[in-house]
């Protein structure tokens, strides 16, 4: 059963209660992301989110960690490029442990000057980190290449020059300007009664006030580009990404068929002729990356140095059968594509964790719940026809405007360049950016 409750001084509360659960999963959304990240401190909502673990006013950071410990739960947090998001996974019996706790980090953390030059040098190796994994490489060179000066380019962990040049003062303002009550979204799924637990919520976090709404944002425009970063790694590392709608697009579920039937699973086109038929990639699949403001389909994967020509032509070769009728979309596809995404969304919400960050996340995009009824609907009325009319007024403009990232092994930047754009050249050339 779900329910809502707005408390007094703006704070949203949702509650899904699971019967036959002895766990909860309880997370607190705040409307803060690395796109309000000030120019010259790139990374301080990220290393925001880090600060709140280091101390209260009533617990030291090892004090709070071996609460958690001791309840037998999980308590965490993670930074997206549209939110932030807080977590505790516990038995129901520590509920109002884990809601005092989440409100001591959030309205009581003192940010010790030790600590936080501590957790500035964690970050720096975390970004040393991300800048090692090809994967990783890739999708922040890709974003920030496709979305250039908006916001929702910035990579989320920041960069190491600006990490390491904040200070505790930046991290106050930013709590105090962006953590607002207004912005702030408490759930909770599993056993939890909701009364109960906005009682506990009230209680927990009185202290926050004022309010921060948000500024409508600048127009996020997709900029077709070529990066190409050559490493050590012994494979190649590429992905290929197209406009796609943002987050709230009333086409999104036809989307998620498109997505599912390019390169979703084992049975989808580019996994069935890349991998099983060609042999060249042991990983190639594609996922939608979308957000508030704008969203791409992303296609990646990797092969050898020798064969990453084959593949990328073939990877756009798929579409281009797709894109210009060559091999359009048939009836088994698409009830494939459906029974895939129905089976995958009723199997995720086995997951209390799922099902909490679905409250958080559809009240945060959508203002309301979509429950699972409606979603299972909404994928079973793709038809055919519409979802040859997106391929038709989407796909042909979109292989004119690709954006590709390849890292790793590579002949050369100029020749993967040259490759690409010969490649894409039957579609029309694009924008080269150079890395």
């Amino acid at each position: 059963m779900f329910q809502f409750t707005r408390l007094e001084n703006g704070v949203r509360v949702l509650t899904e209660h699971c019967p036959g659960t002895r766990s909860v999963s309880i997370g607190s959304l705040v409307d803060a992301s690395p796109q309000d990240d000030p120019i010259d401190r790139r990374g301080l909502a990220h290393l925001t989110e880090h600060a709140l673990f280091q101390g209260t006013s009533a617990r030291s950071e090892m004090e709070i960690s071996r609460l958690m410990d001791a309840a037998g739960g999980q308590m965490g947090a993670f930074t997206t490029r549209d939110y932030t998001c807080y977590f505790a996974n516990v038995l129901d019996d520590y509920v109002t442990f884990a809601i005092d706790l989440l409100g001591d980090i959030l309205c009581n953390s003192t940010f010790p000057a030790e600590q936080m030059s501590r957790e500035q040098q964690a970050i720096v190796r975390e970004i040393g980190l991300s800048v090692d994994s090809p994967m990783d490489r890739i999708h922040t060179s890709l974003k920030q290449s496709i979305w250039r000066d908006h916001p929702l380019g910035r990579p989320v962990h920041g960069t190491a020059e600006d990490v390491a040049k904040m200070n505790r003062e930046d991290i106050i303002y930013f709590l105090q300007e962006h953590y607002t009550p207004d912005r702030v979204i408490v759930c909770a799924a599993g056993n939890v009664d909701h009364d109960l637990f906005v009682e506990h919520v009230q209680d927990a976090l009185w202290m926050m006030d004022g309010s921060n709404p948000r500024k409508p944002s600048a127009p996020c425009v997709f900029h077709p580009s070529v990066n190409v970063e050559p490493s050590s790694a012994s494979q190649s590392y590429f992905a290929i990404a197209i406009p796609a709608p943002h987050y709230t697009s009333e086409d999104r579920y036809s989307w998620f068929v498109l997505n599912t039937i390019l390169g979703g699973g084992m049975s989808s086109r580019l996994f069935r002729r890349i991998r099983e038929e060609m042999g060249r990639a042991y990983h190639i699949d594609s996922a939608l990356n979308s957000y508030r403001d704008a969203g791409i389909l992303v296609i990646e994967g990797s092969t050898s140095p020798e064969s990453l020509r084959d593949v990328l032509s073939a990877t756009l070769l798929e579409m281009g059968k797709m894109a210009f009728g060559d091999q359009p979309i048939d009836e088994e596809e698409l009830w494939t594509a459906r029974m895939q995404l129905r089976g995958q969304h009723l199997l995720s919400s086995e997951n209390l964790s799922t099902r909490m960050s679905r409250l958080a996340t559809q009240e945060f995009y959508f203002g309301r719940r979509i429950d699972e009824d409606e979603v299972l609907q909404c994928i079973n009325q793709v038809t055919l026809e519409e979802l040859q009319g997106l391929v038709d007024q989407s796909l042909p403009a979109s292989l004119s405007r690709i954006a590709v990232a390849v890292t790793g092994a590579v002949e050369s930047k100029s020749e993967t360049e040259a490759t690409i754009q010969e490649i894409a050249g039957c579609f029309r050339a694009v924008e080269t950016v150079s890395s």
